[in-house]
């Protein structure tokens, strides 16, 4: 008699990540290095995936805190208004210099989504309404400054820098947090970052500053690496916002549209922060900090 075929093996988390890696590198660096349009449309696909992301969350899952039930599946149709909408307000930059007056169309998009958001929710569910709204600038100005800065004369060597500048802190904070240890930063947040971790992330941002200064002759290489090493603290701190989020809904992962890592802002939190403030030092100084 035949033996029953054995069930196929799944694959572990690791594997997981390992092939969701393989698969998302190589297509973020070349939409890095290409740039537009091509750079435009991967960062569109990642906001109307937060977006989505931010609003399944928001209209899916209960508060232990709440009193009130879940609101009906069917509320969540709308939140795909949001995804369009910060996919438009990305696409409306596409092609526009920076500091060109076309960039103030994505602005005007991203409030009128804001308005629309706004009026739906409060009449739809009045009780999260707040988070709804939140979620827009949350989702959508991160990606138009990421699309702004890489449309720079620096543009590539800026993207570089901060890519470079995240994934140091990030490295930086995990692996001095776990060697050394110590006080919880925000425990009641996030239980396993420590203050060692976070002079982790900063150094390593700090390092990555100093390395930038030097491959570019840059001319001041003082301020780049103290400007880097600030960008490192916003990356945990938008770190933390996240992780807040996450936990006022009692969730672990806002989705699970990339295996093995969970969803797009779960991997992007730091950098969502670090990529608004380096467009608020470029437009403020008149240009990117790199050409200082």
């Amino acid at each position: 008699m035949a033996q029953p075929a054995e069930p196929a093996a799944r694959l572990t988390n690791l594997q997981k990540r390992i092939l969701s890696a393989a698969v998302l590198l190589p297509v973020t660096i070349a939409a890095i290095l290409l740039g537009p349009p091509w750079f435009d449309i991967l960062v569109a696909v990642f906001a109307a995936a937060m977006a989505w992301e931010w609003t399944s969350v928001v209209a899916t899952v209960r508060n232990p805190g709440e009193t009130k039930p879940v609101p009906a599946p069917s509320t969540r149709g709308w939140g795909l208004l949001a995804a369009i909408s910060v996919a438009t307000a990305v696409l409306a930059v596409w092609r526009a210099p920076f500091g060109s007056w076309w960039h103030g169309s994505a602005w005007v998009l991203i409030l009128a989504g804001l308005v629309v958001v706004a009026i739906v929710s409060l009449t739809v569910d009045r009780q999260r309404a707040g988070w709804f709204i939140a979620g827009i600038p949350y989702v959508t100005v991160p990606p138009v400054a990421l699309i702004l800065l890489r449309h720079d004369s620096a543009g590539l060597a800026t993207i570089i820098w901060i890519v470079a500048l995240v994934v140091a802190a990030d490295t930086g904070g995990y692996l001095v947090g776990r060697t050394v240890g110590g006080p919880k930063l925000a425990p009641r947040i996030s239980p396993n970052k420590t203050w060692s971790g976070l002079g982790g992330a900063v150094a390593g941002a700090a390092l990555v500053g100093l390395l930038t200064a030097f491959i570019l002759n840059h001319t001041n290489v003082l301020v780049l690496t103290l400007i880097s090493a600030v960008l490192g603290l916003l990356e945990q701190g938008g770190d933390l916002v996240e992780s807040a989020f996450k936990r006022h809904f009692g969730v672990k992962d806002t989705s699970q549209i990339i295996p093995g890592h969970g969803g797009v802002l779960d991997r992007v939190d730091g950098l969502l922060a670090v990529a608004v403030a380096v467009l608020v030092i470029s437009l403020l100084a008149g240009g990117s900090v790199l050409a200082w």
